[in-house]
């Protein structure tokens, strides 16, 4: 085990920041720094947000951070900032908003670069969630870009995807169509204290129903909602609470009692004066339960090792290959010839994988 290894699982809170360092610079010795995580990791719950620019994805997370920390529960956040188009470093704009934990030691907070990923969800992201999970944290917190459809990257990291709406804007609906809609666990109507949420709530339940029609079949009409405006006492808001998870326990599912589907939750909040923070987080610990109840929460983990051996061996194919490339004399030749008629680029990616595919058939032949 290597020293900086050692040190993270002992708790030292600078091995953790190096380590994440080495492996969003993908330092010399990252990859095995990362092997020896998993044996560590496994028992976070991560938690993704995601939601369009200007949704209050942020403040959320701070006062997410703090309240979990009200409860006694130590916190990891990774912030993914949009990376330049330039050089490739993060702009690391608005992170001055999470004030709430500063000087908490037991809430780590870390930017990271999308690094090009418009997701925001790079296989760096979720090595360094692995680092946070081998250090100890209890909850880990994964906040997206919010640069659109390909937000749906956090699906492949996060136990439970939050979905952050603001009232009145029309993006968000758009871009709740584009596909947002299916990747929600959770929905937040942030600002909710703003005009137009009520029928952002509304909107929401709709896609909802229209989902049920098409897909399972169980239209309830009844989807929990949270917050701001559906709770007008505190008894109100108790029930509310555990809606969907009482939803699910009361209707039909399997042998166990336990129903196979999810209906995902809608909670009003007001970020910015930590209201509807409390229910948010017990409708994210609903969804846990549910997962663990279902067996859904082993196939997510099966399916998220899946997903990393297919996105390393994209990278390190695309490695071997470029170096193959520039060995060749570099892309500039190969278009040259494209160029000038002698070939075309069918034909250059085949001269370039042949032999590679080549020698991979003959070792299945000889093992």
């Amino acid at each position: 085990m290597s020293d900086l290894l050692e040190r993270l699982l002992d708790g030292d809170h600078r091995a953790l920041a190096r380590t994440i360092t080495n492996i969003e610079n993908r330092a010399p010795g990252y990859r095995d720094l990362v092997s020896g995580l998993y044996e560590h990791a496994g028992t976070a719950e991560v938690i993704g947000i995601t939601g369009s620019p200007g949704a209050g994805k942020s403040t959320l997370v701070d006062k997410m951070a703090e309240t979990y920390r009200d409860r006694g529960e130590t916190v990891g956040v990774i912030a993914i900032d949009p990376s330049s188009p330039f050089t490739g470093g993060a702009v690391l704009g608005d992170r001055i908003r999470m004030a709430s934990n500063v000087g908490d030691m037991d809430v780590f907070f870390r930017s990271m670069s999308a690094r090009g990923s418009l997701g925001g969800v790079s296989i760096a992201t979720a090595d360094a969630v692995k680092a946070l999970d081998a250090f100890g944290k209890d909850r880990i917190i994964v906040e997206t870009v919010g640069a659109g459809q390909n937000e749906i990257d956090i699906v492949k990291t996060a136990d439970t995807v939050c979905v952050l709406v603001q009232p009145g804007s029309g993006d968000d609906v758009q871009m709740l169509k584009a596909g947002i809609l299916e990747i929600a666990d959770v929905f937040v109507v942030n600002k909710a204290d703003l005009d137009g949420a009520d029928r952002t709530v509304q909107e929401l339940r709709e896609m909802l129903d229209l989902r049920g029609n098409a897909g399972s079949g169980r239209n309830d009409g009844h989807h929990a909602s949270h917050g701001h405006h559906a709770e007008a006492t505190e008894s109100d808001a108790a029930a509310a609470d555990g809606a969907a998870l009482k939803q699910a326990e009361a209707e039909p599912g399997d042998e166990d009692g336990a129903d196979a589907v999810w209906t995902p939750p809608i909670v009003e909040a007001v970020a910015t004066r930590g209201e509807g923070v409390e229910a948010f987080l017990d409708a994210i610990d609903d969804h846990h339960a549910h997962l663990d109840s279902t067996g859904e929460a082993a196939a997510k983990a099966r399916e998220r090792y899946a997903e990393e051996i297919r996105t390393l061996l994209r990278e390190d194919t695309a490695a071997l290959l470029t170096e193959e490339i520039d060995a060749r004399g570099g892309i500039d030749d190969l278009v040259d010839g494209v160029v000038a008629g002698e070939t075309d680029p069918y034909g250059i990616a085949d001269d370039v994988l042949d032999p590679v595919a080549a020698c991979l058939r003959e070792r299945r032949e000889d093992e």
